[in-house]
């Protein structure tokens, strides 16, 4: 008699996952990691364990390095087993002949997650078992999704990479773990018994900032009932902290009463919240990646590209208005979407 093979809803037999998730080596190559691209790829690190929750995990930056090692450290330890920078891994022709990539060194699974051919082939010199790239249409990919299956969302993509490595659909649960010590100084600053709402109103760029007067009145009919407005503002945005002091003297700048802002300790804080706003911009990703819903506020940049990965998010384009400029987008849709949040509406 054949034996039966278990398969899960996604039609993966229950030996080809336990295939994969005994993998002891897995490589992820990126070309370089700036504090931005780290935030958004968040989810998709702390996938990337569940995933793979007994292999050596090795973050190979190859052309610079990476924030995983620097700004980000709190968030990789425990996580990422290894992170390699500056690599000179991924630009050079004379890489594709002689002397292999990390000599000496194979992999159970390479993921690469750029989309220069030239780099791909030369990573596809490490010994592996699985090489997975969405290089040229994932022509030199071990794996490859159904035809026109191409998500546009940098998350939707590092996603569907991870479910190619696999071999199996993950699920991207929302809230990373925030290290202790980042949730201990969260609560100080935002103790319990209050509702409290975020706004994180800056951005590297300031096209894509809504005004702060309408952040300041949001926060304000918001605050009448019966949240605590909080503002999430870096050393980038200090020219706002006195006006939303003086317009707002009931709101919260926790990050304006420690010596040092860190990412761990923004998304702490972001946790705490029962909903936030927030511009296209870092400080949304880092709310995202706490499971805290929210609603992002997109102008010139694309939702379909940049959009955070959040447990629970809407999205407001400027273009809806018939501009790009973020000034389009009203008070009254931004404060209907944000109270459908914080009611638990479906977004």
């Amino acid at each position: 008699m054949k034996a039966s093979v278990r398969k899960g809803g996604d039609g993966v037999s229950q030996a080809k996952r336990e295939q994969f998730r005994e993998a002891e080596s897995v490589l992820v190559y990126v070309g370089l990691d700036l504090v931005g691209d780290a935030t958004m790829k968040l989810p998709f690190v702390y996938a990337l364990r569940r995933a793979f929750p007994k292999a050596r995990l090795t973050w190979l930056a190859g052309k610079g390095k990476s924030a995983f090692a620097h700004q980000m450290a709190a968030f990789a330890d425990g996580v990422l087993d290894e992170i390699v920078e500056d690599a000179g891994i991924g630009s050079r022709r004379a890489e594709l002949v002689g002397r292999k990539p990390l000599s000496g060194r194979s992999f159970d699974v390479v993921i690469d997650t750029q989309r220069r051919a030239l780099a791909t082939l030369i990573l596809r010199r490490i010994p592996h078992r699985r090489f997975v790239s969405a290089a040229a249409g994932f022509l030199f990919s071990d794996a490859r999704p159904r035809r026109g299956d191409r998500p546009r969302s940098v998350a939707g993509q590092l996603a569907q990479l991870l479910d190619l490595a696999c071999g199996y659909s993950q699920a991207w649960s929302g809230g990373v773990p925030v290290p202790t010590d980042a949730a201990r100084d969260a609560a100080t600053l935002l103790p319990d018994g209050a509702r409290y709402v975020g706004f994180a109103p800056g951005a590297g760029n300031p096209v894509k900032c809504w005004p702060l007067p309408r952040y300041v009145e949001l926060a304000r009919a918001l605050a009448a009932e019966g949240r605590v407005p909080v503002f999430l503002l870096g050393p980038s945005e200090a020219a706002m902290v006195e006006p939303i002091r003086a317009a707002l003297p009931a709101a919260l700048l926790p990050l304006q009463a420690v010596a040092e802002t860190t990412p761990e300790l923004t998304v702490a804080l972001a946790a705490r919240m029962e909903a936030a706003v927030a511009n296209d911009c870092g400080a949304g990703h880092l709310i995202a990646a706490s499971g805290c819903p929210m609603l992002s506020l997109f102008g010139p940049t694309s939702p379909d590209k940049f959009a955070p990965c959040a447990s629970r998010l809407a999205v407001i384009r400027a273009q809806t208005w018939g501009r790009d400029a973020m000034e389009a987008i009203p008070l009254a849709a931004v404060l209907a979407a944000a109270r459908g949040l914080l009611n638990g509406d479906a977004a």
